[in-house]
């Protein structure tokens, strides 16, 4: 069963900052959806198995965002 996952994400600002997240995300094994948010930023990652927030902290980091955490 997939599991889905919001995060805060910081430095995302326009289309171009969802696409390099999303891009980044969804290469990550077991990751079925991505929706990066600029407004909000966000990021909701639904997966199985829902990849470690180091991994996923990791492709953030690798598309040029921070992750903050999970969001609440």
């Amino acid at each position: 069963m997939s599991s889905t996952v919001t995060y805060t994400v910081s430095g995302m600002s326009c289309g171009h900052c969802e696409k390099a997240v999303n891009g980044e995300v969804s290469a990550l094994p077991g990751v079925t959806s991505v929706a990066a948010d600029a407004a909000a930023g966000t990021v909701t990652v639904t997966a199985e198995p829902v990849p470690s927030d180091e991994q996923i902290a990791a492709a953030v980091d690798e598309a040029g965002y921070e992750l903050v955490g999970r969001a609440s």
